[in-house]
């Protein structure tokens, strides 16, 4: 069994409308040293043994549905669960 953790943000050069709605809330509370925040997603999935590999099926569950490549980039840690 494997746990997956996956991160989605926006690429660099796509506008974070509520990165900067974040960022300017923060300035309001005098916290002026934040420069600039993005906004993301987190998902954590937990995948059983099969015989396909793992490094090719999170790819492909992030390409297909968890991340839309056209605007964002994601990553992801692989841990075996050993129970």
């Amino acid at each position: 069994m494997y746990k997956v953790k996956v991160f989605v943000t926006l690429k660099e050069n796509v506008l974070d409308p509520q990165g900067h709605a974040v960022k300017n809330s923060l300035h309001s509370l005098n916290y002026s040293n934040v420069s600039d925040v993005r906004i993301g997603k987190f998902m954590e999935l937990v995948i059983d043994n099969s015989d396909q590999d793992i490094d090719e099926a999170v790819k492909e569950i992030c390409e297909k549905l968890l991340a839309n490549t056209v605007i964002e980039d994601y990553r992801y840690e692989i841990e075996e669960v050993i129970s």
